[in-house]
């Protein structure tokens, strides 16, 4: 197999395979049938690993891979199934932090060519069921999986974890997960299973109570992480991963009583290795000094808001790169921008990218200093050039801002 193979391999899977993070609401599928049916085709894999499921709007991916580092730095062998990538589709699916391997990658999308004709897998189903097999193949001890989307229809939620954690709830994908709150955390609480621990990360009373009550009548016992004090830091620097942290501790805490060997020391340790033991980028990443240069890929309202709040924390002038999805929900975020800033809006390289053209209307009533771009590198390379001595960059508001930012970039970098 030559790189081009693979290329070509995931440019076909790209094209066959409806994918949600690309096309929209028109990719998703909802529902368990189809993912039983490829897990079936494949031998179920799922079943002969054990497992970790995180759910919940925000910090999955952070919480998974803190989570992943504290396991790895008790020599185990972790899985991790994170989703989207960011800029090469094997980030999506590590072992110890290193990526699947292209070869695996390729072979695997070689089968969907032998699949019955009445399964017909979406990009996600069939990126989890590779996951599921490549973990299987490896012969790791656990497997942490982040649910894609929602979690009582997720393709993730055919597994039978060990323990289950909502980081939190927020208001996000409402075209398909609900309007409010309420609705929102009842699919997140789908993913709550007989007698299987379940950990909530969610300050909310209306949240906890949905959560408590799907916990009841399935048996499975309720944990509070908002009850936790603790002041271990992480290196994944966002002031919002102190809650993130809680939900870690209360997954630790439950996979000891489940008989992992996690020493006191593991703990602080893996918190502060998590760039290290799994190469996860994106969340307040600090790309370069000079000038600062910090991504991060929040891109909800709740997101967006924890992000802004912390760089105003920052005393210099910010040059602010920001590129949305169409179904976001521009006019709420647009109310929390912090004012005193230089804004560069871009259009993100994806069929859901958002043109700002389409949202000046709302820009203009602002009164915001702002200059629109038709992709995010001519919108980074303008204000690295309009950035004067001590003034920072911040890039963000999509995955795939961040995305293109460091697959542009990052190899310079290193």
């Amino acid at each position: 197999m030559t790189s081009q193979d693979y290329n070509e391999a995931v440019e076909w899977l790209f094209a066959q395979a409806p994918n949600y993070q690309r096309d929209g609401s028109s990719a998703y599928k909802p529902g368990l049938e189809n993912i039983k049916k490829l897990c079936d085709f494949f031998g179920n894999p799922q079943e002969k690993i054990k497992t970790i499921h995180i759910g919940g709007t925000n910090g999955k991916g952070s919480t998974s891979n803190m989570l992943a580092s504290i396991l790895q730095d008790c020599g185990y062998k972790i899985g991790l199934y994170n989703s989207p990538h960011l800029i090469d589709f094997t980030e999506r699916i590590k072992i110890n932090g290193e990526n699947c391997d292209q070869e695996f990658v390729y072979n695997f999308i070689l089968k969907l060519q032998e699949l019955p004709s009445e399964i017909q897998p979406s990009f996600f189903e069939f990126t989890t069921i590779m996951a599921f097999e490549y973990f299987y193949q490896k012969k790791v001890d656990f497997a942490i999986i982040e649910v894609g989307l929602g979690g009582r229809l997720d393709s993730t939620n055919i597994i039978k974890p060990l323990v289950s954690a909502i980081t939190n709830v927020q208001l996000d994908h409402q075209d398909l997960l609900g309007e409010t709150i309420e609705e929102i955390a009842a699919e997140k609480a789908g993913i709550i299973k007989d007698y299987i621990p379940v950990i909530s990360g969610d300050e909310k009373d209306s949240v906890k109570e949905i959560i408590i009550k799907k916990a009841t009548e399935l048996n499975s016992k309720f944990i509070d992480a908002t009850l936790i004090n603790s002041s271990l830091e992480s290196d994944l620097k966002g002031k919002y991963q102190k809650k993130n942290i809680r939900v870690v501790l209360a997954l630790v805490d439950e996979l000891r009583k489940q008989g992992l060997k996690i020493t006191d020391e593991n703990v602080p340790i893996g918190l502060l290795n998590v760039y290290k033991n799994t190469h996860f980028l994106g969340r307040w990443f600090e790309f370069s000094q000079n000038p600062l240069t910090i991504c991060d890929t929040g891109h909800n309202k709740d997101g967006l808001e924890e992000v802004f709040n912390q760089l105003n924390d920052y005393p210099q002038h910010k040059h602010i790169v920001l590129g949305f999805v169409n179904d976001k929900k521009i006019d709420e975020v647009l109310d929390i921008l912090p004012k005193n800033a230089d804004y560069y809006f871009v259009k993100p390289s994806v069929n859901r990218g958002r043109h700002p053209e389409t949202y000046q209307h709302l820009l203009i009533r602002t009164g915001l200093s702002y200059q629109i771009f038709e992709n995010v590198q001519d919108g980074y390379l303008s204000a690295k050039s309009e950035c004067q001595s001590n003034d920072m960059i911040f890039v963000g508001g999509s995955n795939f801002v961040v995305g293109e930012f460091l697959e542009k970039n990052l190899r310079h970098y290193l």
